[in-house]
């Protein structure tokens, strides 16, 4: 198939497109910036820049490129970590996930795509039901004040893409990503991993908040078999072993060659960093990915953050 990236130089991008080419299709990325493009075409991929957030420019360039499929992975969170950086990702990322579908749709319907496939996460699946949360679940209604546009820019996505009938609309959920490309990863100058390293990313209050985890890799294979055999709606894509933060963070500080997380209690860091970051530490559900693994035929090769950790980091 022709297949259109939006966001292909971002973390997941590049292993999509090396598993998209390797499988025989035909694929198209874009970029923000134009010292990437040179990567995606020896990745084999026909690179494009585009400012997604100018429809007249999106619509241009998926007219040209005549895609039968869409994957938005539209994303801005790159970069430093300390605290006005992140708010900046935070805003600029909203803008894709609200703006940025639209155009994307939009130009979609006009040169009349097949499929469209969008990145959404698990991160705020409804703080009610038990630990782990399948495609039913609905996104969080009550988020914490500090984190409401977030919500707000995810609700949007899934429901406009989830709500087209002119295409098959696909939305991954997606678990938290870690391995080469992703800033939790082997890499000296990775992100997070330096955080930890530092012990600058503590477990809050009792670390009871459930993640579900995904090796990049497992994350872009979910999201070839979206491409090839998905149906419309939600998939989720994790690990098989969601856990607390207080089980996987001391495990992956370990795997990194870290001292243990720091503890800190959840009024302090509610205090200091608001009260998302202690919503997400102690409140956040897992997810199932049983239905992927039923309908689509996929498995993860790191069917555990246990093995991720130790054997997928580089």
């Amino acid at each position: 198939m022709r297949i259109f990236i939006a966001g292909a130089s971002g973390a997941i991008g590049s292993h999509l497109v090396f598993q998209l080419v390797a499988r025989g299709h035909e694929v198209i990325g874009t970029t923000r910036s134009a010292a990437k493009t040179g990567a995606l075409r020896a990745l084999g991929a026909e690179p494009v820049i585009v400012d997604a957030l100018d429809p007249d420019s999106v619509a241009d360039v998926v007219a040209r490129a005549e895609p039968e499929v869409i994957v938005h992975q539209l994303t801005a969170l790159s970069g430093p970590a300390d605290f006005r950086h992140v708010k900046r990702m935070a805003a600029a990322t909203n803008r894709l996930r609200t703006e940025g579908t639209d155009h994307l749709l939009a130009a979609a319907r006009a040169v009349g795509v097949a499929k469209f496939v969008a990145q959404s996460n698990s991160g705020w699946m409804e703080r009610t039901g038990g630990p782990v949360a399948d495609e039913n679940g609905r996104i969080e209604p009550n988020p914490p004040a500090d984190a409401a546009a977030a919500v707000a820019a995810l609700r949007h996505l899934e429901e406009a893409v989830t709500g087209i009938s002119w295409a098959d609309g696909i939305v991954l959920r997606y678990g938290g990503f870690y391995g080469p490309g992703t800033g939790i990863e082997a890499a000296p100058d990775a992100v997070m991993a330096g955080l930890i390293r530092k012990r600058r990313f503590p477990i809050v209050g009792g670390g009871g908040g459930v993640w579900s985890l995904v090796h990049i890799t497992d994350a872009a294979s979910a999201t070839v078999a979206a491409i090839e055999r998905g149906k419309p709606g939600i998939y989720h894509v994790g690990d098989d072993e969601p856990a607390p933060v207080r089980d996987w963070l001391p495990e992956l500080a370990r795997a990194l060659g870290a001292k243990p997380p720091r503890r800190v209690p959840a009024w302090l860091v509610r205090l200091l960093a608001g009260r998302t970051p202690v919503d997400m530490m102690t409140r956040a559900r897992g997810i199932s990915s049983e239905k992927i693994k039923r309908e689509l035929d996929w498995a993860p090769r790191y069917p555990t953050w246990r093995t991720g950790f130790t054997e997928g980091m580089r």
